[in-house]
This record gives structure tokens, C-alpha cells and sequence, in this order.
């Protein structure tokens, strides 16, 4: 099934390296707010959270961690490890759960810290056995 497949219900995009390595890209401010709504416009240049950017460039809640697990499905030493999960907190990779090496463990931070917007990697949420 995959990382991405298990963990989100998404499939892999056509690009994975493209979205795994995703850099935010301005938007366009709004040009005025619903009636009877007011709102401070965000200027014309603000990008969107390197760790909120999704698989196909777009805003997304979780985009770190699904660009994590697209990373782990796109590496051949990481087989999808069931008892794992990814999530995120703003910047940070969250591990949780359970892997059955130091090894493997070791390899997955790797990967997580190289994918785009991830400022670190949480680990003491899974054990090893």
C-alpha cells in the first residue's frame, strides 16, 4: 500500500520529487472580503508556511508530513512499516509508534530531514523492537 496510501488515503503525484521538495510560492492577496466580513488582507508577496505546503504546491494542514511519508514511500530501504505514524508540529516530523531497528529508525529521521520544511524530527514517541 505505501506510506502516503495508509497514512493520508492520497495517492503518490505524478512528480514525487517535485512535491517532496515543494517550496512555497506567493499567492495573491484577496481583493476584498465577503459582505459583511472585514479582514487584514496578507500582502501580495506572502508565501505560504514551508511546512503547510501540500503535494501539489497547494495550502495544506498536514503538507509536511504527507511530503515526509511521499519521501519514505520514494526511498527502496523503507518499506512501509505499519506500526508507524507521521504527523507534524508546524515545522517538526513526529514519529510515532514502532519500528523494528535502530537502523531503520536512524534512516527515517535522515529522510525526514531532508525533505523541504522540516526544522527537525521528534523521535521519542516510538520504540524500537
Amino acid at each position: 500500500m505505501g506510506w502516503l496510501q495508509r497514512l493520508f488515503g492520497v495517492k503518490k503525484p505524478q512528480n514525487p520529487q517535485q512535491a517532496i521538495n515543494a517550496t512555497p510560492a506567493p499567492q495573491a492577496a484577496p481583493q476584498s472580503a465577503p459582505a459583511g466580513q472585514s479582514y487584514a488582507a496578507p500582502s501580495a508577496t506572502e508565501a505560504t508556511p514551508p511546512e503547510r505546503v501540500g503535494l501539489n504546491g497547494e495550502y495544506d494542514q498536514s503538507g509536511l508530513a504527507k511530503r515526509v511519508a511521499l519521501a519514505f514511500d520514494e526511498d527502496d530501504q523503507l518499506d512501509d512499516i505499519e506500526t508507524l505514524y507521521v504527523a507534524q508540529t508546524g515545522g517538526t516530523v513526529v514519529l510515532k509508534g514502532k519500528v523494528p531497528s535502530q537502523d531503520i529508525l536512524n534512516r527515517m529521521v535522515s529522510v525526514a530531514r531532508n525533505v523541504s520544511g522540516a526544522t527537525g524530527v521528534e523521535t521519542d514517541q516510538v520504540t524500537i523492537g
